[in-house]
Parts: structure tokens; C-alpha cells; sequence
């Protein structure tokens, strides 16, 4: 599969690389990365041909997006399509001297307040563009509205509330002036996509965990209806935050937790029927999304050079037609899902 083939993302026009660049890892989100290493995956990126550069304010609390602006400030700015996120800004802590950056190990000195308000969605695109030191950036994702982050539904309804009274129409503006190209929301469960379509007329999802060669539940209704509507997808989690890169290994980790028994015996399963084809799990785990119409794209993260070349390499690696439908044979991939090739 070519990494460097461009798709249109949904209706918008907008067209990216299938293989993108997730700016997580660069703001240091389980190991502390050094300024050289990330600028010099960034750099990468670019020599290899990708387009399509995701970020954050929320990663390493604005280091990634820093980091990310540093890397790309040399290069046309018509030639890449970047995105990050809003409903988050970021403010010095009440006490510096006991304040943590956790869960991000190098992350910025800044405490971050959730706020989905017309005010709060401005104040968030204008700290980013002012980190990345761009004029515009292409695509906002509304950012861990949910109940992975809110816990409650009184609460993920409080901010679904802010986001309808006056926060779209924040974004609604920054689309037709044409700040921004298509608005876009960041969805780490299954049960959002529904609750999202049924509420806004977004462009399309980042989709960070529900469809993953782990994981393809969503087939039954949810992506059937986005497909419907012509909404896009960009897959954000594509190694299911670790496991289907690493495979099963001690420590390997599965949404952003250790992986369960039954999640480690699954994918044994699948790095057996990869190993009987010659094929890595991680390219398997990188191409499989792509095979749904809706999906434009896939952003895999990285913190160091050789990571990013090692993706594009992967991503280009012939898989079999065999491969894919022994996974469906054997139960290890949903009956209708489908395949590349």
C-alpha cells in the first residue's frame, strides 16, 4: 500500500496522506524525548513524503504543538495539512511548585482548563496557532468531549451543552472565514460517534480506539451511518495505543492500559496467522483501516526519526489476500469488515 496516496477526507475537499504523523509521542507522553529527537521526527515525516500532521494542546501541554510548528516552519505551508484541537486552553498552575505535568513525563508548566464555549474554542485555536506559529491551521477536532475524560453524564452533558449554546458557532465561523477547512470531533468510544452525528453536522471523526484490527464493533450501525453522511474518518490509535505494535509482549499495553488476558490471547491469535503469511502485525494493523471507504487516513505516532521510516516501510509491505481471510475464518476480524486488496 502506498503511504503517500492521497484520499479526500469525507466531503470536504480537504485531501491528506493515508499515512500521517500523530504529534503525541513528540510531547514526551510516556518517555521524555529530547528537542533534537523530535524535531528530527517531524523532519522526517516530511523527507518521507507524509502530509498530513496531527497535534494537540493537550500533548505534553502544548510541547507537542511547539515542537510540531518548529518542525514544519521551513517548509510551503500550501504543501500539508495539519490539525489540532480545541476544547482545551492552557494557563499557568495555582502553585508551580507542586504542580505535576502528569500523564506527560516532559510535558509544559501549564494547567489545563476544559471549555467548549464560543470564548473557550477562540481562546484554544489562537494559543495554537501562536504554538505551531502558523496563520491558520486546516482541520479542528473537538477534543476528549467524553466520558473517558468527564466520567459522568451530567458532566460530558454540561459541556455538550457549552459546545450547542455557543461553541460551534465559534467553529462555524473559523470554517467560513476560512481559518480552519473542516471541523472534526476526536472520539476514544464507540458510544460518542452516535451521540455526535445525532447532534452536529461535523466533517469528520478521529477515531482513536473503536476500529483497529482488535476492535471492529462499530461495523453494525455506527460507521454504516457516518458513511451515510459522507462524514470522514482519520484513524488516531492504530496500534490500539501499543499492543499491535509491540504484539503481545509483557507490559504491552491496550487503550492506554495494560492489556487484558483475553485482549493478549487475541492478538497471539493474529500474530500467528501474520507469521504463517510473512507478514508484521504492525503492517496488518496499518493498512486494515484503510480498506473502509470512509477512512482517509491513518496517523501512527512517533519521537524519533527511525520510527517514522520504519512506519512508511511497514505501511508498504504486500499483504496477501490469504492473510485476510484467514483472520475472518478464524473469528479474528468482524465477518463483514473490510479488507485491503
Amino acid at each position: 500500500m502506498d503511504p503517500l496516496a492521497t484520499r479526500q477526507l469525507g466531503r470536504t475537499g480537504v485531501r491528506v496522506t493515508q499515512l500521517g504523523l500523530g504529534g503525541a509521542p513528540i510531547g514526551s507522553m510516556a518517555v521524555r524525548v529530547s528537542e533534537d529527537d523530535a524535531l528530527a521526527t517531524v523532519h522526517q515525516g516530511w523527507a518521507e513524503g507524509l502530509r498530513l500532521f496531527d497535534t494537540a494542546p493537550w500533548y505534553g501541554r502544548g510541547l507537542s504543538e511547539i515542537r510540531m510548528g518548529a518542525g514544519l516552519r521551513d517548509y510551503p505551508r500550501d504543501e500539508f495539512i495539519l490539525s489540532s484541537k480545541v476544547g482545551r486552553w492552557l494557563k499557568p498552575p495555582a502553585d508551580r511548585a507542586t504542580f505535576d505535568t502528569s500523564p506527560w513525563v516532559g510535558g509544559n508548566p501549564f494547567a489545563i482548563v476544559f471549555d467548549y464555549t464560543y470564548d473557550g474554542i477562540m481562546r484554544s485555536y489562537e494559543q495554537s496557532l501562536q504554538r505551531l506559529g502558523v496563520a491558520t491551521y486546516d482541520l479542528a477536532v473537538i477534543h476528549d468531549l467524553d466520558f473517558w475524560h468527564h466520567a459522568t453524564e451530567p458532566k460530558v452533558a454540561a459541556y455538550e451543552a457549552q459546545l450547542m449554546a455557543s461553541g460551534w458557532r465559534a467553529l462555524d465561523e473559523l470554517k467560513r472565514a476560512g481559518l480552519i477547512r473542516a471541523i472534526g470531533a476526536g472520539i476514544n468510544e464507540r458510544v460518542m460517534l452516535e451521540r455526535w452525528m445525532d447532534r452536529v453536522d461535523l466533517d469528520f471523526f478521529l477515531v482513536a480506539l473503536p476500529y483497529t484490527l482488535l476492535d471492529q464493533a462499530v461495523l453494525d450501525r455506527e460507521f454504516p451511518r457516518l458513511t451515510d453522511r459522507g462524514i470522514g474518518v482519520i484513524i488516531g490509535a492504530v496500534f490500539a495505543s501499543g499492543i499491535l505494535a509491540t504484539g503481545p509482549v509483557e507490559g504491552a499495553m491496550y487503550a492506554y492500559a495494560p492489556a487484558s488476558p483475553e485482549i493478549m490471547d487475541k492478538t497471539a491469535r493474529i500474530v500467528a496467522v501474520c507469521a504463517r503469511h510473512d507478514v508484521p502485525l504492525a503492517a496488518a494493523a496499518l493498512q486494515f483501516p484503510l480498506a473502509h471507504p470512509a477512512v482517509a487516513a491513518v496517523i501512527p505516532g512517533a519521537f524519533k526519526a527511525e520510527h517514522v521510516s520504519r512506519n512508511v516501510a511497514t505501511f508498504r509491505h504486500d499483504i496477501p489476500a490469504e492473510l485476510w481471510a484467514e483472520l475472518k475464518h478464524e473469528g479474528l476480524l468482524h465477518p463483514e469488515a473490510p479488507v485491503p486488496g
